[in-house]
């Protein structure tokens, strides 16, 4: 297959734009699956957390073939937290489609995907989605595209990108909003004529730049990239070179040669110059290396990738019902699990720390971290992990923090709680405009801000209100910010909570167990509406007497428990408290389990703040 008929493309948009189903539509036109094949809603969502959550969490890549064309095609994620997946690819493609919502327009995602294939030269294409909704406003969401590529700076010829508008869903695509309805082999037209073929030498030495790792059973690590010059068969003497130039290239011998075509993988005798191909034969390889021909050869540029903003600490749990439901629990296996996810995904950094079986794992957000953490849970791990800390840096000498530009969406009966609440969490409000629907605010905020910031945000509004966030800057440090205004109950005692315990402790606040569960000392079992940690004893029975009959206390009424996911996990501890998340459970608990022990501690931290 010559260059010439081979397009690379990427599909980038914010989050719930309707990428991956329009995918799925651009699949089904291309011929890939027979009429009667039963295929999967969104089916490029392979992983289990990604259909269940109903987002696209990695970057994956398929083909099509139309006519006498093949279209490569890359599925990005549409969360701030996983733009590393986005960047990552940008260098596998020739150009991008841009695909906004008719009714929402450009937002937060959008903004970022498209600055970062802007900045590579990448020719876009824009789709203006979801048309068969009602409520659109196709030409005002046409003209807030341009501004975007104006305030970008985007060249003439990106400025002067190709507009479709259509939807994926119904299957069907124009070139102006009341135009005729064509089928999406009219996209796939639109695609080969605009976006440019690969810039890659048929004739000359290999080379390729890896931009994604896949893991095959058989072949293990597989090399994903873009064929920039030449051709590699099955059997093939290529060089991996090293990360910096003092280091060595590694000759290996080519295993496997993968071609990704519809929903599956095929193993090709070759891959040639402008093709997205996969090849085994790596013991070990990470994202952004070179692999050539030639041991002597130029390593090629890769992307720069944004730093993470967040750290999390992450440990052995070592509390008193650890290695019961999980089959990992040492501090060996945990750091080998951080270690291979590093490889896998160029956002995320691991560090060892000074104490053992504690590792740092910094990346983009508490969401992203919190995929990595469930991924860990069904493998079978046990770990305990902190509440996520921002990563601060001195610049000139100034301690400076990440923040980030909010954009919130809700109805107008709710914008006062929503804005107290960001001035409680050091936001600044930048602009606000109210439309038919509701309000617009646009807000400045620290990261450490947004943390549990959603979760209020769906309290405050009753979960009308949307939001999305992007990284804007470093700037000074906004001072102490309280972003929990409630203390906890702690468990005194080991044991099994009863009925009757609990029903003495339900009046003092917010209960996270049920009668039966495994308690502890040191697990939080409940909610303190006062600011302090309030300790209970939620195993303790009724003493049985002669006098009084057992059955009294089984007519106890107890609320149904709060039960924290994940990311509400994660984002509820305070800075002295831990998640412990195992296969079956998830758990809140002190840092410092011993009760005694921890008292100690508050009486010596309060002497220290009254010595300063």
């Amino acid at each position: 297959m010559s260059p010439a008929n081979i397009r690379n493309l990427a599909i980038i948009a914010h989050v719930d734009h309707g990428k991956t189903t329009l995918v799925d539509t651009l699949l089904r036109a291309s011929g890939n699956f027979r009429e009667n094949q039963q295929i999967a809603e969104r089916a490029m969502d392979s992983m289990d957390l990604e259909r269940e959550k109903g987002i696209t969490i990695k970057a994956k890549n398929t083909s099509v073939h139309w006519n006498d064309h093949i279209i490569n095609i890359v599925d990005t994620p549409g969360h701030a937290d996983f733009g590393g997946e986005v960047e990552r690819v940008m260098k596998m493609v020739d150009g991008v489609m841009l695909v906004v919502d008719a009714y929402e327009g450009p937002q937060a995602q959008t903004r970022f995907v498209l600055r970062k294939a802007l900045q590579q030269g990448l020719t876009p294409i824009v789709l203006i989605n979801k048309m068969d909704r009602p409520h659109i406003q196709p030409d005002k969401v046409h003209d807030n595209v341009l501004e975007l590529f104006l305030e970008l700076e985007a060249s003439d010829e990106q400025f002067n990108a190709v507009f479709l508008y259509g939807s994926a869903r119904a299957g069907w695509v124009t070139d102006s909003p009341e135009g005729e309805h064509h089928g999406m082999d009219f996209l796939l037209e639109k695609i080969v004529k605009h976006i440019a073929p690969p810039k890659a030498q048929p004739e000359g030495s290999f080379e390729m730049l890896v931009s994604n790792i896949d893991w095959d059973n058989f072949v293990g690590r597989v090399a994903i990239g873009k064929v920039t010059r030449g051709s590699v068969k099955l059997g093939d003497r290529v060089f991996l070179l090293g990360k910096t130039p003092e280091e060595n290239a590694k000759a290996i011998k080519v295993t496997k040669v993968f071609q990704y075509t519809g929903l599956g993988v095929s193993e090709n005798a070759e891959g040639t110059a402008g093709d997205i191909v996969g090849i085994s034969g790596f013991e070990d390889v990470d994202i952004g290396q070179t692999v050539a021909g030639a041991a002597d050869a130029e390593g090629l540029p890769f992307v720069a990738i944004d730093p993470p903003t967040i750290v999390m600490q992450f440990s052995v749990n070592d509390g008193p019902l650890a290695g019961r439901e999980g089959d990992h629990v040492t501090s060996r296996k945990i750091r080998e699990r951080l270690f291979k996810e590093s490889k896998m995904n160029v956002s995320i950094s691991i560090e060892d720390t000074d104490l053992a079986g504690v590792f740092n794992v910094s990346a983009r957000g508490a969401m992203q971290i919190a995929v990595l953490v469930e991924q860990m849970r069904r493998e079978g791990f046990e770990v305990v992990i902190s509440r996520p800390m921002v990563i601060t840096k001195r610049v000139d000498g100034v301690l400076c923090e990440p923040f980030e530009t909010l954009y919130v969406e809700v109805p107008e009966d709710y914008v006062g709680g929503v804005m107290k609440s960001l001035a409680e969490r050091k936001g600044r409000i930048e602009d606000m405009k109210t439309h038919a629907h509701g309000s617009t605010l646009v807000a400045t905020v620290p990261t450490r801000g947004l943390i549990g910031f959603e979760f209020e945000l769906m309290n405050l509004s009753s979960g009308h209100g949307i939001h999305s966030h992007l990284f804007k800057e470093y700037a000074p440090h906004a001072g102490p910010m309280q972003t929990r205004s409630t203390g906890t109950l702690v468990s005194t005692e080991s044991g099994e909570a009863t009925t009757y315990a609990l029903d003495t402790i339900q009046v003092r606040g917010k209960l996270f167990v049920a009668p039966g569960d495994q308690i502890y000392d040191g697990m939080i079992i409940g909610e303190n509406p006062r600011m302090d940690d309030l300790p209970v004893n939620p195993t303790r029975s009724k003493q049985l007497t002669n006098f009084r009959a057992a059955g009294n206390d089984k007519s106890a009424a107890l609320p149904p428990p709060i039960r924290f996911s994940l990311e509400r996990a994660i984002e509820y501890v305070a800075p002295d408290e831990l998640v412990e998340a195992t296969p079956k459970s998830i758990r809140l608990r002190k840092r410092t389990l011993d009760s005694n022990l921890r008292s100690r501690e508050k009486k010596k931290l309060e002497a220290e703040m009254e010595a300063v």
